[in-house]
């Protein structure tokens, strides 16, 4: 009620335009009057003028500007006729009457009637004026066509302002600025009227025969005038559906999709509100927005009662109700107090599926109503907005599985480490970023006596009394196998134990599952921020430590301590030794063959560093890169990797097995500019074509989120080397970052190809990489291939390269040479019936 209080009141102060209006025709007749020796009369020519000046009323053009509409007529063509003939108070009354009686068939409220009364009478009235201050209208000269044409112009002029002024004070200035818009295409049919105004004229002081002729000829114009305005609506509509069309593709979730969907499917379909309705569908709330023309921003109420939401959901059809459109009884009974003149509601499919509503109500204008041509184009509207909202769930799904555990719903590693990223950037001086890492203790043997089953009940009922127990603050989330983390703000380290015992003991309570009651017991790792790291990376590896050592006596908590860190010591120890290796060629590079899926063909090698230390053994490989990236040593490394791989390329070639090679490299070795210069070099000596040799940068040093790599990439790849990105899904980039950098291959991280088989969300993964690689035209390679079950998915989403143990370990020179020659199984040669040979696994 107080709404339409509201708008009685705005539309009523549309008077402070008629007031003035109506005072200016007042004045401008009187003075008329007193300068013109006859101001009125010849009233039988003036009746006929009249007639056809009330006949050709009907608006052929209309503008709509939000809730009023602006119509463009014929009237100019009669006017031109009177203002020649007729005096000029006879003219402001016949043109005056003709407006009352259009606004009269409209049935317009009683401001806009006499506003439209009030504008006439001024616009005629001052034109009249003009008039009498130019030379007068003798003949059909020149001087003539000047002066009605400036009389006509000046009435769309006056018209004009006039309808600009209620629009801004109704609703402001932004309304003004879109009536103007109108203006160009206003007055060029006022100009084109006038022209042919005139050429009327010029055919009745000849013939007054003319008439008959010419009334054909305006039947003709009203006709040509209507194509044009029905190709005018027709372009607006295309070009407001190419336009929403375009948007919704770009837009991500549901609430970005629906800001941009509701008012471009407003103002293209001219309406008052346009509602979109998801009902809850899963992890998904219900979903009630609207766009008002008048109200910024988005609301979350509909005009509309929900009847007719739930009818069309239950219907599966389209439901339109209006003055055009036609009636549902029983629902025009339902909206009858809701001031809704009509309005379209259409189903929005998944497949055979509803899966909400979008409703457009009110056609804007006091004369406007939604046709029955409405109705395809807001279905075609429609149809698009299912199918981009249909898509930004499945995006959401997907990443939800992507940062979430399949079994327990808990994030994942990467959500807790992304989240944690976030929370060590914030710091506070009496807080700190606690970590509690829960370990499993005995779940293999629950594994092994019970099956995976049971295992996999223990760990969700862990998962649930964590999250039950842990403060509402804290996340919760599954990093390992058997591995749960919670992160926290919390006042000291000390309160981090305190929580670490009381979650302990609630993990403690009996489980009963079935006939059994188990007891579970945890070991508890604690770590905190700032004290025993400043970033995700380190604390992780920290707590982790401290849990491993918490395993030494079982059910207890331990924090950490430097003393825990005899990994990162060892490495420490590593760097002289590390140098002694390379100045005497102590390391050895091994090679692990990348092969087709297909049909298991070999068509590369992976060049791979390894270091047999004599005191502490195998190093692993990550342990001496580490120290050669902090002594400085990372170059010489690189270039004995890459010394040794194009020398035994050449060795191939020569023996007619070219084989290409791929090499890794860190992310600090495409900081230096000079590195491309040393690869051609290389590759000069060794006699390798650049095509055979494959650098590959982990998706974190070619993807930094600076522009530093790409000098470096970019001369590479000039040199004719391939480049791939290595470990690729274990970073935060997308696929759509790889467009800007000269790559040509992604390899797939091994975690999600291992994990493809057993879980959903890795396979979703590895098949978006494969396809959008694809799509790009990269290459791509499947790492960490160990089963025939996972080669077999690979295979079905269309991965065509892989490595990993199911075709070969990394294997020394020597032994590569004997797996080369045990490439092709005698056996399965000879009873394969013409099968491809399959590579023999060498251990």
């Amino acid at each position: 009620m107080a709404e339409r209080d509201q708008r009685r009141k705005s539309t009523d102060h549309a008077w402070l335009i008629t007031g003035p209006m109506a005072l200016i025709a007042i004045l401008s007749c009187t003075a008329i009057s007193v300068i013109s020796h006859r101001p009125y009369g010849d009233w039988g020519l003036a009746f006929l003028i009249f007639i056809a000046m009330t006949g050709i009323s009907i608006p052929v053009l209309n503008f709509v500007v939000r809730r009023q509409s602006v119509g463009v007529t014929l009237t100019e063509i009669p006017l031109v006729v009177a203002l020649f003939f007729l005096p000029p108070l006879t003219v402001v009354l016949i043109y005056t009457l003709a407006s009352l009686i259009w606004s009269a068939r409209q049935r317009f409220a009683p401001a806009k009637f006499w506003f439209n009364v009030a504008r006439a009478a001024a616009a005629t009235s001052l034109a009249g004026l003009l008039l009498l201050r130019l030379p007068p209208l003798h003949d059909v000269g020149p001087g003539t066509w000047i002066s009605l044409f400036l009389a006509v112009n000046t009435i769309t002029l006056v018209s004009l302002v006039s309808v600009v002024g209620v629009h801004v004070l109704l609703q402001g200035w932004q309304a003004g600025r879109e009536a103007l818009r109108t203006t160009p295409s206003v007055f060029l049919t006022t100009s084109i009227n006038a022209s042919v105004g005139l050429l009327v004229l010029i055919a009745l002081r000849k013939t007054w025969w003319s008439a008959l002729l010419l009334a054909a000829l305006f039947a003709a114009l009203a006709l040509v005038y209507r194509s044009y305005a029905q190709f005018f609506r027709q372009h607006r509509t295309l070009t407001g559906m190419y336009d929403l069309a375009r948007l919704i593709t770009t837009s991500g979730a549901d609430a970005a999709l629906a800001d941009v969907l509701l008012d471009r499917v407003r103002a293209l379909m001219q309406a008052e509100s346009a509602t979109l309705w998801l009902p809850a569908q899963g992890r998904h709330p219900e979903v009630l927005l609207t766009a008002r023309v008048d109200t910024p921003g988005l609301l979350d109420v509909a005009p509309t009662p929900s009847i007719l939401r739930e009818r069309t959901r239950e219907l599966a059809k389209t439901l339109s109700m209006g003055r055009l459109l036609g009636d549902e009884g029983a629902l025009r009974r339902e909206i009858s107090a809701s001031e809704i003149k009509d309005v379209i509601v259409v189903p929005l499919r998944s497949g055979q599926a509803v899966i909400g509503t979008l409703e457009v109500a009110n056609r804007l204008s006091d004369i406007g109503h939604f046709a029955p041509g409405d109705i395809p184009i807001f279905e075609t509207v429609a149809a698009h907005a299912a199918v981009a909202l249909e898509n930004s769930r499945l995006v959401d799904r997907l990443r939800h599985d992507a940062y979430h555990d399949t079994l327990t719903r808990l994030p994942n590693r990467r959500r807790v480490t992304g989240a944690l990223d976030e929370s060590v950037k914030i710091g506070a001086p009496d807080e700190v970023v606690a970590l509690l890492l829960f370990d499993v203790d005995g779940l293999q043997q629950v594994n092994e006596s019970l099956g995976h089953a049971a295992g996999d009940k223990v760990l969700v009922e862990v998962a649930n009394r964590l999250r039950a127990s842990a403060p509402s603050s804290a996340l919760v989330g599954r990093v390992g196998g058997d591995e749960f983390l919670v992160t926290l703000r919390l006042e000291n380290a000390d309160a981090a134990l305190e929580l670490a015992e009381q979650l302990r003991d609630q993990i403690r309570d009996e489980m009963v599952f079935d006939a059994l009651t188990l007891d579970v017991n945890t070991a508890v790792g604690v770590a905190v921020h700032p004290d025993h790291g400043s970033d995700a990376a380190t604390l992780l590896l920290r707590v982790d430590l401290a849990a491993n050592a918490a395993k030494s006596v079982p059910g207890s908590v331990q924090l950490f301590n430097p003393g825990l860190e005899s990994r990162s010591l060892r490495r420490l120890g590593l760097a002289g030794d590390l140098r002694q290796a390379l100045d005497q060629d102590e390391l050895e590079v091994y090679f692990q063959p990348k092969v087709t899926l297909r049909d298991r063909r070999l068509v590369g090698v992976e060049c791979l560093a390894r270091w047999e230390h004599p005191t502490h053994g195998t190093v692993a490989p990550e342990d001496f890169v580490a120290v050669a990236a902090h002594t400085g040593q990372l170059s010489r490394l690189t270039e004995v990797v890459l010394r040794e791989g194009l020398r035994r390329s050449r060795d191939w070639a020569e023996a007619n097995q070219p084989l290409p090679i791929a090499v890794n490299l860190a992310a600090r070795t495409l900081t230096d500019q000079h590195f491309p210069d040393r690869v051609q070099e290389l590759l000069t000596e060794y006699g390798v074509p650049a095509q055979r040799l494959t650098l590959e940068i982990t998706e974190s040093g070619v993807l930094d989120g600076t522009d530093r790599p790409i000098p470096t990439l970019r001369r590479l790849r000039d040199l004719g080397v391939r480049l791939s990105v290595d470990d690729f899904g274990t970073g935060d980039s997308s696929l759509a970052h790889l467009r800007r950098l000269p790559v040509h291959e992604v390899k797939v991280d091994r975690s999600f190809v291992q994990g493809m088989a057993t879980d959903p969300g890795d396979l979703a993964i590895v098949n978006a990489v494969v396809t959008l690689s694809q799509q790009f035209g990269l290459a791509v390679v499947a790492e960490g291939v160990e089963s025939e079950l996972t080669l077999e998915l690979l295979q079905d989403i269309g991965c065509e390269i892989g490595q990993g143990f199911l075709f070969s370990r990394p294997l020394p020179y020597e032994r590569l040479a004997a797996w080369f020659g045990a490439q092709v199984d005698p056996e399965t040669i000879s009873g394969s019936g013409g099968e491809l040979p399959r590579l023999r696994v060498v251990p």
